[in-house]
């Protein structure tokens, strides 16, 4: 969740503006709203981090879940 929330921190102003300051994804569904925030509403740097973000995540729960 730290490379969540410090992605978020890196693109809160121009691609987060519309949710609280202080917001941070507490969930996995929140997490993967708020990358999906960033692919759209990002550059090309952005879009790629927040995917390269989502599928390491996506990984890891299937390897929780598997077990």
């Amino acid at each position: 969740m730290d490379s969540v929330n410090a992605l978020v921190d890196e693109y809160r102003a121009r691609c987060l503006w519309f949710l609280r300051e202080d917001y941070y994804p507490e969930s996995l569904a929140d997490v993967a709203r708020v990358l999906d925030y960033i692919e759209r509403h990002g550059d090309k740097e952005a879009f790629q981090k927040a995917a390269t973000l989502r599928q390491w995540l996506l990984q890891n729960s299937n390897v929780s879940s598997a077990a």
